[in-house]
Order: C-alpha cells, then structure tokens, then sequence
C-alpha cells in the first residue's frame, strides 16, 4: 500500500494534497505537479512511503532542481514509484541510453547476454538495469534540515516515518487531513 501526499509551503504554515501518481513516470513529472501546487514558488514537498518498506522525500524549491532523499534504495528500486526517484544522476551512474533495450533485442523478443542467477542475488542489493543498488538511504540527508529535521533524525525513522517528519515540520495536522 502506498500514501503519497504535497506539503506546500505557505505564509500561514503548510498545505496538505494527497496525490495520485499514476500518470507520473518521471521525476520531471513529480517536480511538475510539486511546482503546480506551490505558492509564490515556495518550497513544495512530495512524500512518498510504501508500507514498511520505504519512503521517499522530493524537495523542490522554485525553479531550483529537485532534492530526493529515499530511505532504503534497494526497497524502492522493486517499487514503480521508487523506480521514479532513483535517477541516474541520484545512483551516480551514466544516464540510460533510451534505445539501449532496443539494441538488447534479438528479432525474436529475446535479450542478448546470460539471464541473472537467481541463486546469487546480493539480499542487501536490488539490480536495476545491471547496476547495483544500495541497501540503505539514498540522498540528500540534510533535505529537511532547515525546516526542522536534523539529518540524523532522518536517517533514524523506521515505521510511520511521514508522520514524524510531518511532526517535524509542524504539518501532523495538515497531513492528516489527507491521510
């Protein structure tokens, strides 16, 4: 089960919106519909949580690039949501070429190469497109820090973990109502 919510940043406190990410498939799209619930290009931030498994926060503040912090990266990566805010660029690797599956492709549908062992997946790493992804938070840790939540609080949330931040922020109310 997932629970995806905007926090806008207002004059008079924070402004809660429960989302719907089903028409979002890139992170361009997430910042997209943060800065079109922003007010006087204020911060906006998009929570992210699946069920005891992860959550992921997408800061975006005007026009500046989005700042991601996720929880546990190999999580997410198993996530479609996840999958949207693991970049490139976050897992510092090269961008995808986005014809590269093409030319994976034999004529009859079948990919090119040795098809993974199952009996040697890494339990602390999940793979995405043959790259490694780290068990653990991934991220801007300090993406909270001047609204209230110190990087080490962050690294430190387990269950419930947007309702401590929100706690954090002065926004329990607000996230409530969308809860």
């Amino acid at each position: 089960m997932y629970f995806a919510a905007l926090l806008a940043r207002t004059e008079d406190g924070w402004e809660a919106s429960d989302t719907e990410l089903d028409n979002v498939e890139a992170l361009s799209d997430l910042t997209d519909l943060a800065r079109e619930a922003s007010v006087d290009e204020d911060t906006v931030l998009v929570v992210i949580e699946q069920e005891d498994a992860w959550f992921g926060v997408v800061r975006v503040d005007g026009e500046e690039d989005p700042r991601i912090y996720v929880s546990d990266a190999a999580a997410a990566s198993r996530s479609s949501y996840g999958e949207i805010l693991l970049t490139d660029e976050l897992l510092g690797r090269e961008p995808a070429d986005p014809d590269a599956l093409e030319e994976l492709a034999d004529l009859d549908g079948t990919e090119d190469g040795e098809p993974l062992n199952d009996d040697e997946d890494d339990e602390d790493a999940a793979v995405v497109e043959g790259d490694a992804v780290p068990a653990g938070p991934l991220g801007d840790t300090t993406i909270l820090a001047d609204l209230g939540m110190e990087e080490k609080a962050l690294l430190s949330l387990g269950t419930d973990a947007l309702a401590e931040v929100a706690d954090a922020l002065g926004a329990s109310e607000v996230l409530e109502t969308v809860r």
